[in-house]
């Protein structure tokens, strides 16, 4: 059986599809898939059983990464097609049986499980080796850690990398949650610039730069063993709450109802504006300013510890009622 799965060009998005691709391959163990997403979101399906072939898709101009596509795709006569893209590929390929996004106002996640018309949601989900998570462990062997992920597609949604640095200072503290925690900082090469003033304010030997180190399966790794992720509405933050990570996100600019972190040991804050006033109030969504400025380091400290707190009793209920 042959299977492709065309999904997002966001990371974001493409972890909250991932769930469809668990349960394909749960369903169909025979199956071979082929994976078409966006060039940064490939790593997140290299280690997929049974993966015959990733194409990234690198956006052209009038749409020839379309045309691309199918020419990629036109020679196999595929059993399964689920286009998240709602895109004409997948009536214009050979297949037994196709599933194409409709458009939904729901969470992300609920939204690609109704594709393929599941009773309930499918909790994202990467794959990865085991070969990838001992190199891994090999080289990043720390449990007590709070990550930390301050940086967003946009600078509209970035929390002031002044207040990350305090947040991880009261968390990290003596007598704190996480007392004597190492500090995970997380991000793309790319968003060096814009994270070196929280490294510079961070203490070095409590600090763990890995800002463009590590690739996404790498980094994944690192989040299934965090004590806590911290972070914008971003890619990372969706990839820390697959990984099982507490993940707390960071809201400003953005609909939490559609892209919140999955899972309930996931949570998120946000300033005192909701998501409808700023749409209400006319907000600027494309300006250039930090929109986050309303989110204090207090309401984000107390988010957390309640999210540490309920990860806590959760994991110990559940060891209590093991035999």
């Amino acid at each position: 059986m042959r299977i492709l799965f065309i999904t997002s060009t966001r990371i974001g998005d493409a972890v909250l599809s991932s769930g469809l691709v668990a349960h394909l391959a749960e369903v169909h163990p025979e199956a071979r898939f082929t994976i078409a997403c966006g060039p940064l979101a490939t790593d997140l399906f290299r280690d997929l059983p049974n993966l015959e072939r990733l194409i990234a898709m690198d956006k052209g101009r009038f749409g020839g990464h379309w045309l691309r596509l199918w020419r990629e795709t036109v020679g196999t006569s595929w059993d399964l097609i689920v286009d998240l893209r709602s895109s004409a590929i997948a009536w214009l390929l050979r297949a037994k049986k196709r599933h194409v996004a409709k458009k939904s106002a729901g969470h992300k996640v609920v939204a690609a499980s109704q594709v393929l018309g599941l009773a309930e949601p499918a909790p994202p989900k990467i794959f990865v080796s085991p070969d990838t998570r001992a190199r891994v462990f090999r080289t990043f062997g720390q449990e007590n850690v709070l990550a930390i992920g301050p940086s967003a597609n946009w600078i509209g949604k970035q929390w002031p990398a002044k207040r990350f640095a305090e947040l991880a200072t009261r968390l990290t503290a003596h007598g704190a949650s996480l007392q004597g925690a190492k500090i995970l900082v997380l991000g793309a090469s790319g968003d060096r610039e814009e994270i070196a003033p929280l490294l510079a304010a961070l203490p070095k030997e409590q600090t763990i730069d890995q800002v463009g180190k590590l690739d996404l399966l790498s980094v994944c790794v690192c989040l299934e063993k965090a004590a806590l992720y911290v972070g914008n509405d971003s890619g990372l933050m969706h990839l820390a709450a697959a990984a099982g990570a507490p993940t707390l996100g960071l809201f400003g600019p953005s609909n939490e109802a559609l892209y919140g972190p999955w899972g309930d040991h996931a949570a998120f804050v946000r300033g005192p504006q909701s998501f409808d006033d700023m749409t209400r109030d006319n907000f600027d969504f494309a300006g250039a300013e930090c929109h986050m400025a309303g989110l204090t380091v207090d309401k984000v400290e107390e988010a957390a510890r309640r999210l540490l707190h309920r990860h806590h009793s959760s994991d110990h209920k559940t060891r209590s009622a093991r035999p």
